[in-house]
């Protein structure tokens, strides 16, 4: 990964987040903080070039909101853009405060990018140890824009640079203080896709083969449905589209019976499973808007025995 492929692809979600937060209501996921990493510039070019794919997303939009692009902009990023990073967060989120409670010390965020989890939450400094892993180039960028933002990097957030595909292990998280003896929840979201099925297994069995008993893991997963499935205005097949094209396509899908045989010969139980239609009935009920839930992507909450 390139550092300007890094940089677009986290502030394109940065971008997503910010838009949320700043038009949508109700709010799904509030990342408030989100606009501070993205420079005014970089919003207004990313807001052109969506406005301007329009025509590859929906022609039948382009030619009914031709003289809106607000409109348009708000459809490509309410249809397309933002339903599973949005909802996937909060319910990360909601999983980990709950986790909290029941004596969590530690959270990992696998492919954190422009994470602002530890900036929205201070009252947790200490108390909560967050370690964010992700690709060099996206972790020297992340820590530029913070520093251009002036936020000042709290003394419980750590930064593991490394590639969790290919050789990362544990000690890559002890060595920046991580404690094997605590309790963890790792989240793993909007990477599972883009893994083969083996690379899946290896990571998670890495990641709870020291650690304690009720740790956990929160991820998502396209179902068998991925390749076939069009989706609302053919979301699901332009997303694996666009994959394909950026040279980092989808590579996994899985039936249920799949993920939860996998994780039980890791040695994890799912706690929780949100189908698609469960999703849409939780973060996206009596919507007025466009957002709703994308179809084939799943939440589980798995925990180690």
């Amino acid at each position: 990964m390139e550092n300007n492929e890094s940089s677009l692809t986290s502030l394109i979600s940065a971008f997503g987040r910010a838009y949320h937060s700043k038009y949508d209501t109700p709010k799904i996921f509030d990342d408030f903080i989100a606009k501070d990493f993205i420079t005014q510039k970089e919003f207004s070019d990313i807001r052109e070039n969506m406005i301007g794919g329009i025509q590859f997303f929906n022609a039948q939009i382009a030619n009914e909101f031709q003289n809106d692009p607000e409109e348009i902009l708000k459809w490509i990023t309410q249809v397309q853009l933002s339903p599973t990073p949005l909802a996937r967060a909060a319910y990360c989120e909601n999983v980990l405060f709950h986790e909290i409670s029941q004596g969590v010390e530690q959270y990992v965020i696998l492919g954190a990018g422009l994470d602002t989890f530890c900036f929205r939450y201070p009252n947790l400094n200490n108390s909560l140890e967050i370690f964010e892993v992700d690709h060099p180039a996206t972790q020297n960028f992340k820590k530029g824009r913070l520093a251009e933002a002036n936020y000042q990097i709290p003394d419980n957030l750590h930064f593991i640079s490394a590639d969790f595909t290919k050789n990362f292990t544990v000690q890559n998280l002890i060595e920046e203080g991580f404690n094997t003896d605590k309790k963890t929840l790792f989240s793993l979201l909007g990477v599972s896709y883009y893994l083969t099925k083996g690379e899946i297994a290896s990571l998670i069995d890495k990641l709870f083969a020291k650690i304690p008993s009720g740790s956990s893991i929160v991820f998502d997963y396209a179902d068998e449905n991925l390749f076939i499935e069009k989706g609302l205005s053919n979301r699901v097949q332009n997303m694996v589209q666009l994959a394909s094209a950026s040279g980092e396509p989808m590579k996994s899908c899985f039936t249920y019976d799949e993920i939860d045989i996998l994780l039980k010969n890791l040695g994890l139980l799912i706690d929780e499973h949100l189908s698609p239609a469960a999703i849409n009935e939780k973060f996206f009920r009596n919507r007025t808007d466009y957002l709703s839930a994308f179809e084939t992507i799943h939440y589980i909450h798995a925990v180690k025995n």
